[in-house]
């Protein structure tokens, strides 16, 4: 069969694997790295969290995709933050100034941890920005996300909703 002919299929199976790249559960029960959280709303670390699922964000105030997420990590933080939802980010800029203005324009409604020396990005290897993890209330990755897509905030948040239903049957 001539290349041309199979280019659609095989741009439709590239899509599929880059979607699936974008989006993806974690097989293996991954335990969250734990880490200090340095916040005066929180407690000492991460792992003082368990209970609770945590959305954690990475990200910087250079990233578009994070203009369009801090609205949306907003409207989950008050949807299910009575639920057991904790929204969490990680600030990476290395000038605290350029987070400060970036959140004068776009304001979080959850609490942000400014790791300008990359440490805690580096334990969860992060690839990209804005990525993101889902955690469930037993301190296990469950999701990861790579970039934030509009027209994926749907099954983000039907992520999120699995995550507390599990979190309230046990």
């Amino acid at each position: 069969m001539p290349l041309l002919s199979r280019l659609p299929r095989v741009a439709g199976m590239l899509l599929t694997v880059i979607s699936l790249s974008l989006i993806s559960q974690v097989s293996a029960a991954t335990p969250a790295p734990d880490f200090a959280l340095k916040h005066a709303q929180l407690p000492a670390k991460l792992s003082d969290l368990k209970g609770q699922v945590i959305y954690l964000d990475f990200w910087a105030s250079w990233c578009k995709p994070c203009r369009q997420s801090f609205p949306w990590m907003n409207q989950m933080q008050q949807t299910y933050a009575d639920k057991g939802l904790q929204v969490l980010t990680i600030n990476l800029d290395t000038e605290s100034e350029l987070a400060q203005q970036f959140l004068a324009q776009i304001p979080a409604n959850f609490p942000i941890v400014y790791d300008p020396e990359g440490n805690i990005a580096e334990q969860y290897a992060l690839v990209g920005m804005p990525s993101s993890y889902l955690i469930d209330a037993d301190g296990i990755i469950r999701y990861r996300h790579k970039g934030f897509f509009t027209q994926q905030t749907p099954r983000y948040e039907q992520e999120i909703q699995q995550l507390l239903q599990e979190r309230g049957s046990h």
